[in-house]
C-alpha cells in the first residue's frame, strides 16, 4: 500500500496490510450479503457465522480443546482489572499481584477498590519497574495471581511464568504480547487482552476463562460484570464490538498463514534484535531503560543523551515515515512497538536510522 509510515505506536498499532486490505475489500458488501459487518445484527446468521470463526481461530492458533470459554467484551483490560477481583475473589481470599509496571499497579488498585482483600507478592517498583521480579511471596488464602504478561510503557517482558500450587490460577493481562509467541495456555485460569496492539482493532477485549474455574465464580454481581453473564450468552447479552471481532478473526487467519505462534516468536525475535544490537553496540548513545535479561520483544524502550536530542530523534524519524516512537507520557524517552504485525523491514529501518542519527548527531 503507497504512502503506509512504519508505524511503532503502542495502541492502538499496526495491523497486517493484508488483514486491512481484505477488510477494504469486503467493507461496504461482505461476501455479497448486501452490506458492510458494521451494519449486520449481531443474532443474524450471517454475523454469527462470523463470530463463530473467529473463536474457532482463536482456538485453532493456540491449540485449545473444549478446555476454555472464549470470550469477546468491550471496556478494554482496565474493566478487567475489575471482573477479575469481582468474579474470582471472595470475601475469604486475596487477590495476589506482581506489580511490573503502570497497568500491573492499576489492577491491583482496581481490586482494592473493589472492596477486595489483597496483596503485592512482588514487585520491581523499586527500580522504576525496570525488571521482572524473579522471586514471589504469596499471601495466606490466596484466591489468584495475577500477573502483566508485557509492560508497554517500562518495555519488561515476562519469559517464564511463575509456578503455582494447583489450588492457585495463573490470571493475566496479555494486551501487548498476545499470541506474539508460544506458551502454554493451560498454565493460566484467565487471560484477558485488549486487542488493538497484537490481534485486532481497539474495542474489543478478548477473555479466556478455565472451565474448571466457573464454580468459582462468584455469585449475585452486577449482571455486566458479571463472567457467568456473558459465558451464558455467548458475548451476546448486549451488542457486542461486532467489527472489531470480525477483524480480530482476520489476525487468526493471518496468524495461521505466517505459520502459527513458533513462526511469529522467531520473527518477532528478529525484529527485536535488529533495535537491541544498535542500543548495545551505541557506545552508550542510546541507552535503554530495563534489565536485559527481562527486555520486551514487543516494546523496546530508550533514551538518548539529551531530551532535546530525543525530541530531533523523534521529529526526524516521523519525517522519514517512522511514526510513534515517542515514550510514554509519564516515562518519556523513545519506545519502538514491534507487535506481531510490525514488518521486519521496519525493524530494519529504524535500526537503520538510528545509526545514522548517531553518527550526525554527536552527544
Amino acid at each position: 500500500m503507497e504512502n503506509r509510515v512504519f508505524n511503532f505506536s503502542a495502541g492502538p498499532a499496526v495491523l497486517p496490510e493484508e488483514v486491512l486490505l481484505e477488510i477494504k475489500e469486503d467493507l461496504l458488501n461482505y461476501k455479497g450479503k448486501g452490506m458492510s459487518v458494521m451494519e449486520m445484527s449481531h443474532r443474524s446468521k450471517d454475523y454469527q457465522a462470523i463470530f463463530a470463526e473467529t473463536v474457532d481461530g482463536v482456538k485453532r492458533v493456540w491449540g485449545l480443546e473444549e478446555d476454555f470459554e472464549v470470550i469477546f467484551l468491550g471496556g478494554g483490560a482496565t474493566t478487567q482489572f475489575l471482573m477479575t477481583a469481582l468474579n474470582f475473589c471472595p470475601d475469604d481470599k486475596v487477590a495476589n499481584y506482581i506489580l511490573t509496571g503502570t497497568w500491573a499497579k492499576n489492577a491491583y488498585k482496581e481490586a482494592k477498590k473493589a472492596g477486595k482483600k489483597n496483596h503485592i507478592a512482588a514487585s520491581s517498583e523499586d527500580k522504576n519497574f525496570s525488571y521482572i521480579p524473579q522471586a514471589f511471596s504469596l499471601s495466606d488464602n490466596p484466591a489468584y495471581l495475577h500477573i502483566t504478561t508485557n509492560n508497554t510503557i517500562s518495555g519488561t517482558q515476562f519469559r517464564n511464568y511463575p509456578d503455582l500450587p494447583a489450588e492457585v490460577p495463573l490470571f493475566a493481562d496479555m494486551s501487548s504480547d498476545i499470541m506474539s509467541r508460544p506458551i502454554n495456555v493451560k498454565k493460566f485460569g484467565v487471560i484477558y487482552a485488549g486487542a488493538q496492539k497484537n490481534i485486532g482493532p481497539a474495542g474489543v477485549t478478548m477473555i479466556l476463562i478455565r472451565k474448571d474455574l466457573l464454580d468459582r465464580l462468584q455469585p449475585d454481581l452486577p449482571t455486566m460484570l458479571s463472567y457467568k453473564t456473558h459465558i451464558d450468552k455467548g458475548s451476546m447479552h448486549n451488542t457486542p464490538p461486532t467489527f472489531p471481532i470480525y477483524i480480530v478473526g482476520l489476525v487468526m487467519k493471518w496468524l495461521e498463514k505466517m505459520g502459527g505462534l513458533e513462526a511469529i516468536e522467531k520473527i518477532n525475535e528478529e525484529k527485536a534484535a535488529f533495535i537491541y544490537n544498535t542500543i548495545d553496540n551505541s557506545n552508550g548513545y542510546y541507552k535503554g531503560t530495563t534489565a536485559k535479561e527481562s527486555r520486551s520483544l514487543m516494546n523496546a524502550t530508550f533514551r538518548l543523551p539529551s531530551e532535546e536530542l530525543e525530541a530531533k530523534f523523534i521529529s526526524e524519524a516521523a519525517a522519514n515515515k517512522m511514526s510513534g516512537l515517542k515514550g510514554h507520557r509519564s516515562v518519556g524517552g523513545c519506545r519502538a512497538s514491534i507487535y506481531n504485525a510490525m514488518p521486519m523491514e521496519g525493524a530494519k529501518t529504524l535500526a537503520q536510522f538510528m545509526k545514522e542519527f548517531q553518527a550526525n548527531n554527536p552527544a
